[in-house]
């Protein structure tokens, strides 16, 4: 019997990672030809029209000492090969494809979206390579660092007050749409975020384990498009592979089965999420369940609900740096 494999989406916090150039050498001695070089043909090389083009089909590593059983393969989409350094580089190249396909988007408009930092940054290398103004809500609690670079790819950055949370960062963005006309998509219930998983990070897993049995989908959520148009498309095509989300320990969220709740059709949540404390996952789990999740929880009623130590993630982040040489944050060790 083949052995299990139990597959791990990584969403990868890794924000000063940069791509390493692969040179391709022949030995000296004996004519040997070097396993990078040899994989490396094999991917073929191609040359690219935009720095959006290069975002997904990233890699998908087996992991070497880190596999809870012998007989249990363990595999982990590497989403810091995007250029922005994250999962996130897909929404916002899907949200802004969508929005220009749909006249949401006019030439020369400017973006604005609250962001933990991450979505912040995938905007801020599309828009820049499109030529799209972009404005960024976020809290002043998330790293500094990511401020840094947002406005280093050419973002403004307004910062809101911590104690209003992620609810306040959605209020100021609304406030700021309104009143100069900005495009603002709501990555949190925008229907391209889901889309755009649907349409590359699915696909790429599904042709990847083609010739093997996906036993398990491990991931996290922020806004849930990853977790919710992956899932789809593996219900679609591998039915039998089992969704697993995780979120943090003591914001347990989906676990306590509340939903958040919403005036209407309004995009900002009436209140805080009642279980909702602080953690230590920049991204993962704001302080309500976006529609998107809802919508997951409807869809997949079997769906495991993994509770994750934010201390936990943090030890594992390094035991996958010394044992596997794999560069993650928190996000990454916490799935």
């Amino acid at each position: 019997m083949a052995n299990p494999v139990l597959k791990i989406i990584i969403v990868l916090f890794c924000l000063f990672c940069p791509n390493n150039s692969m040179t391709i050498t022949k030995a000296a001695a004996g004519g040997l030809t070097s396993r990078l070089a040899t994989y490396s043909a094999s991917r073929g090389f191609s040359l690219h029209e935009s720095i959006v083009d290069t975002i997904g089909k990233t890699p998908i590593i087996k992991l070497q000492r880190l596999s809870p059983k012998p007989d249990v393969n363990v595999y982990v989409k590497l989403e810091s090969e995007n250029p922005g350094g994250s999962i996130k580089d897909r929404l916002a190249y899907g949200i802004i494809e969508w929005a220009e396909k749909h006249g949401h988007l006019q030439p020369g408009q400017t973006v604005i979206e609250a962001s933990s930092g991450n979505t912040g940054i995938g905007l801020a290398v599309v828009c820049a390579s499109k030529g799209y103004p972009l404005v960024v809500v976020m809290s002043e609690s998330f790293s500094v660092e990511r401020r840094k670079l947002m406005r280093f790819f050419g973002a403004k950055v307004v910062l809101t007050n911590p104690a209003h949370k992620a609810s306040g960062m959605i209020i100021k963005t609304k406030e700021l749409a309104d009143k100069h006309g900005y495009f603002w998509p709501d990555q949190f219930s925008h229907e391209a975020n889901q889309w755009i998983h649907q349409q590359t990070t699915g696909p790429e897993i599904v042709a990847a384990f083609a010739e093997k049995k996906l036993d398990h989908f491990v991931c996290a959520y922020g806004t849930g498009g990853t977790v919710v148009g992956t899932s789809r498309y593996l219900k679609e095509h591998m039915p039998a592979t089992k969704i697993h989300v995780c979120e943090p320990s003591n914001a347990p969220m989906l676990y306590s089965g509340i939903k958040s709740t919403y005036d209407g059709d309004s995009r900002i949540p009436e209140k805080a999420h009642p279980v909702w404390r602080p953690h230590l996952f920049q991204g993962w789990a704001t302080d309500f369940v976006p529609r998107l999740m809802t919508d997951l929880l409807t869809e997949f009623p079997d769906m495991d609900i993994m509770p994750t130590s934010g201390f936990d993630a943090i030890d594992c982040s390094r035991e996958m740096a010394k044992k596997e040489g794999i560069f993650s944050g928190t996000s990454g060790g916490g799935v």
